[in-house]
């Protein structure tokens, strides 16, 4: 998908320009197809909103849980009215290495990671962890 500028039978110029909007902490962003294509470096990449939120979520609830505030994951999941399963999936990902979390917040995830995959059973030790998501340098 490249831009494209006609000209229609009336004179007048249509521009066609292929891109995506992203919201962000209440700001919209404008990602051209060069950038999704890696074609301009430097560009913003795409932030997946749904590994932030799921992130943001996993902390959160382990804090609530720590604190003693609910006792259960399963009196957890009934106050938040969702299934208990995908609590303690969401759960899991406070347990992923510091440096994926952190690459995750940042938007520098490899190609093909989403939340799906993530809540997906993987190790606990973080070098296979690593290694299982993408992000192992060897």
């Amino acid at each position: 998908m490249k831009p494209t500028i006609t000209v229609a039978d009336n004179g007048n110029l249509q521009i066609y320009i292929p891109m995506l909007i992203r919201r962000m902490r209440g700001r919209k962003t404008v990602i051209a197809p060069q950038a999704l294509d890696g074609e301009i470096t430097g560009a913003q990449e795409p932030v997946q909103s749904a590994i932030l939120q799921a992130l943001g979520r996993a902390f959160s609830w382990a804090d609530i849980l720590e604190s003693g505030q609910i006792k259960s994951i399963s009196e957890l999941a009934r106050t938040l009215d969702v299934d208990g399963s995908y609590v303690a999936r969401i759960l899991k990902l406070t347990t992923l290495a510091p440096d994926i979390i952190e690459a995750l917040i940042n938007g520098e995830e490899p190609n093909g990671l989403s939340l799906a995959k993530l809540t997906q059973t993987f190790p606990e030790d973080w070098a296979e962890q690593r290694r299982q998501f993408g992000f192992a340098t060897d």
